[in-house]
């Protein structure tokens, strides 16, 4: 059986195998490519801070902030101010948020049996559009982002219309997605407690129950988060067992001669990236809870990355009360882009897991330029004998209905792993 997975960003085609009515294997095919990467390859490091936001529609935003981190990190040493760090990091978690909004309310809660409600998934994106869009100019495909800071030079002004958008966000989250809203939810340690709560988040966590798909959608239970800041912490949990210590140098991409997408794995083995990964990095209790009984299921996915929209918009406020306007929003590096050769790669968590940036510069000019985005770790193409992350969580399934509710609790961006 052959099924088309539309309503995401671009296209992916699941080929399911079948054995005793239940999938024994599923083959990932995505169908077209951009070949972003080659577009690179002779141009300046300005021009891939106006191409790559370009890579994704959902997550340019992401894309930026990796494009210029890669940059700066070919840099011997390089100055970044306090206030564009925390600038930059404030816009990227408004991406996430209003990522995670959408991909709830117009994806998931529709494949649960709920009536798609478009206003409840928009209207937050758009208020945190906004935000993004106060320092940075225009959201979505902004580039305020330079090598050396931002361009941007923010007011208290703007700093005060930015935390009136986030205290609307967490209203919408308190009467839309879970009631009663407080501090003490992000340190819950008892899933249980949700289930007396008012709100989607509630109820959508009920319907997995009720209909006994708590258990659905386990893959290998390993975890991997490289982008690190603030909030988010680098490092890998197997099971319930975490370590920190992450070489880049060990994360190898592998074509697929079956599809444009392709496979990453971290010591030659797959790990899931995404909002439960790094919960299970952090240590956050209430998804700590949820996978002690539940595992690495639909239903702890679904609630990670729930839970990170109130957990990422309360950090924020915080950050807000970090910035010091006093400070330069761009320090000038000491060598020109245009003369600058080296190499540099970053890290960072975009909606869906970890995006990674590697470039090489000769002479100001790109000579080469690799992308590895979050889909290519949770949706890569394995064989019958390894199989990758959403292939393993999809055996046993017994329809193709369910195969894409579990598919999509990892969430699919064709586009960014077909850069």
């Amino acid at each position: 059986m052959i099924k088309l997975i539309e309503k995401i960003e671009g296209e992916a085609k699941l080929n399911f195998s079948f054995k005793d009515r239940k999938i024994d294997y599923v083959d990932i095919e995505f169908m077209s490519t951009r070949s972003i990467e080659e577009i690179l390859k002779g141009k300046t490091p300005q021009d891939a801070l106006v191409i790559n936001p370009r890579v994704c529609g959902i997550c340019g935003h992401a894309h930026l902030i990796a494009t210029v981190k890669a940059l700066e990190s070919c840099y011997d040493s390089i100055e970044i101010s306090k206030k564009a760090e925390i600038i930059r990091e404030l816009t990227l978690n408004f991406e996430l948020i209003q990522n995670h909004f959408k991909w709830f309310y117009l994806t998931m809660l529709p494949l649960l049996g709920k009536k798609q409600d478009v206003v409840k998934g928009i209207k937050p994106a758009q208020i945190l559009s906004k935000a993004i869009a106060t320092v940075g100019g225009q959201y979505p495909h902004t580039s305020y982002a330079v090598v050396g800071g931002i361009v941007s030079e923010v007011t208290s002004m703007d700093l005060i219309k930015i935390e009136r958008y986030i205290d609307e966000v967490i209203d919408l989250f308190k009467t839309q997605v879970v009631s009663d809203f407080s501090e003490d939810f992000l340190t819950c340690n008892d899933v249980r407690k949700l289930f007396s709560r008012e709100g989607d988040l509630p109820e959508a966590l009920e319907i997995i129950k009720k209909n006994q798909w708590q258990d659905l959608g386990k893959s290998y239970d390993r975890f991997i988060a490289f982008g690190e800041n603030s909030y988010f912490k680098s490092g890998k949990s197997v099971k319930t067992r975490a370590n920190y210590n992450l070489h880049l140098n060990y994360v190898k991409e592998y074509e697929n001669p079956n599809s444009f997408g392709k496979n990453v794995l971290y010591r030659d083995k797959y790990y899931e990236v995404g909002p439960l990964a790094r919960a299970m990095v952090k240590k956050t209790p209430i998804i700590k809870d949820s996978h002690r009984k539940y595992g690495d299921s639909m239903f702890s996915r679904v609630l990670a990355r729930v839970c990170e929209i109130p957990q990422l918009l309360l950090h924020s406020k915080e950050l807000l009360e970090k910035i010091d306007l006093n400070e330069p929003s761009y320090i000038k590096p000491n060598i020109s882009l245009k003369n600058l050769t080296g190499e540099g790669c970053s890290a960072i968590e975009a909606a869906r897991g970890s995006l990674i940036h590697k470039v090489e510069l000769e002479n100001g000019i790109i000579k080469n330029y690799e992308i590895i985005t979050p889909t290519q770790w949770n949706l890569a193409g394995g064989t019958r004998e390894k199989l990758g992350i959403s292939q393993k969580a999809m055996i046993g399934l017994e329809n193709g209905k369910m195969a894409e509710t579990v598919f999509k609790t990892f969430d699919v961006c064709s586009v960014c792993t077909t850069h």
